[in-house]
């Protein structure tokens, strides 16, 4: 369990609450709209009601006692900017800042931010490329070269263990996973055998996911 601060309730903040709430971490919300901190109120461990561009205000907070604190405002860079600056200068454990340009986010970087968050370009990018590859039915950019993708088994897999295809030589990936309906099976050993019905939850550079994906 890990304690949160939450600064700004805009959609992003609002989805990021119940998230880690519903992963059993403690949540603090602030935000200076009386409705959008009441809207949440009774769903986190606290709530407040002011102004984190004042310096005092987050000061109370004890920010330092946080696990992460996230800087949520979408609207007002000049104000993230500013509660980004100083809850690095109050000794905020680990900040995450929302940008949603790349001037915005280098700025952030030098100025406090341990992270930025891309919600509106990352959630874009990754519906464009689950929707412009075939098969893939999900996918998590770890880094600009490597992703996790959960892809079908290749045709010729059916019936054949984990051994027997030599994903790792032959197609430089790791598999993750194993999912099949709602059950999901870690790390499979090398005696796995492919139904061919399963989903596959496969780590791989993009370069090698795309040579692979040719091929289903």
């Amino acid at each position: 369990m890990k304690s949160i601060l939450v600064i700004g309730l805009g959609r992003f903040g609002r989805h990021l609450c119940r998230k880690f709430m519903s992963l059993g971490n403690e949540v603090m919300i602030v935000d200076r709209d009386e409705a959008a901190v009441s809207e949440l109120a009774n769903e986190v461990t606290g709530a407040q009601i002011a102004d984190c561009t004042d310096e005092a205000v987050l000061r109370q907070l004890g920010v330092h006692n946080f696990d992460i604190c996230f800087v949520c405002i979408g609207s007002d860079f000049a104000s993230s900017l500013l509660i980004t600056s100083m809850l690095r200068d109050l000794g905020a454990q680990r900040i995450i800042s929302k940008a949603s340009q790349d001037i915005h986010a280098r700025l952030l970087l030098r100025n406090g931010a341990d992270e930025v968050a891309y919600p509106e370009r990352d959630s874009a990018e990754r519906m464009a490329t689950r929707l412009s590859a075939q098969n893939v039915f999900d996918y998590i950019e770890l880094t600009d070269e490597y992703s996790i993708y959960e892809i079908p088994p290749l045709p010729g897999w059916a019936g054949r263990s984990v051994r027997e295809i030599d994903v790792r030589n032959k197609h430089h990936l790791n598999i993750l996973a194993i999912k099949t309906g709602d059950e999901l099976r870690p790390m499979p050993g090398a005696d796995y055998r492919f139904t061919g019905e399963e989903h596959v939850l496969a780590l791989a550079s993009k370069e090698d996911a795309r040579k692979l994906l040719r091929k289903i």
